[in-house]
């Protein structure tokens, strides 16, 4: 899959054409051109002709066609992965709420319950953005509790390691350990028992 692009832009819709709103920039990579459809937070963000723009892209597979989708950051994208999967959200409506500012500002927001902070994006009425809220609460709550978990994993094994393990040894260990053990602290004792056999 194409997760990021640099290149020089060669086309950028003007921004007061009187033309139907275009979405996309065109960049040159390597002599080729990718078109890459872009928020308008970030279109009004471009540099200008002829600069050099990095992306994270996002490729969209579809029965009939192929789609770029790009973003200032990876936080973008990874939002940007999270709303698209939703179902009756399509990946333009996606485009524009990833760009509505950071992802943790997005999973407050979402978190809270605050329906307006989807009001404006085109294609998305009350009644949908309620569902969307919905939805996107339970992953991202299932997101933060996968990071968290990573994350006291993480620590765990490095807690291991200075006490003169090998990653290997203590990742193991780890796996024998239930899940329902949380804290960093226990999660060692009990690695330490079972390191101890």
């Amino acid at each position: 899959m194409i997760s990021f692009l640099e290149g020089k832009i060669i086309y950028k819709p003007e921004p007061s054409s009187s033309k139907k709103k275009e979405n996309f920039v065109i960049l040159n990579v390597g002599g080729v051109g990718y078109k890459v459809f872009l928020s308008q937070k970030t279109l009004n963000q471009l540099p200008p002709l002829g600069s050099t723009l990095k992306l994270f892209s996002h490729l969209s597979v579809r029965q009939d066609k192929l789609d770029l989708y790009g973003f200032l950051t990876f936080e973008e994208l990874q939002l940007f992965e999270l709303i698209e999967g939703i179902s009756g959200v399509g990946a333009k409506a996606a485009l524009e709420i990833s760009a509505l500012g950071s992802l943790e500002k997005i999973k407050k927001e979402i978190l809270s319950g605050n329906e307006e902070v989807l009001k404006g994006i085109p294609g998305i009425g009350k009644k949908k953005a309620r569902a969307i809220m919905l939805e996107l609460a339970g992953r991202i709550k299932e997101l933060t509790k996968k990071e968290t978990n990573e994350k006291i994993s993480e620590e765990t094994i490095e807690a291991l390691v200075k006490l003169g393990f090998s990653r290997q040894k203590a990742k193991e260990a780890l796996s024998k350990i239930p899940k329902e053990i949380k804290s960093i602290e226990e999660r060692v004792k009990e690695a330490l028992k079972i390191l101890g056999k």
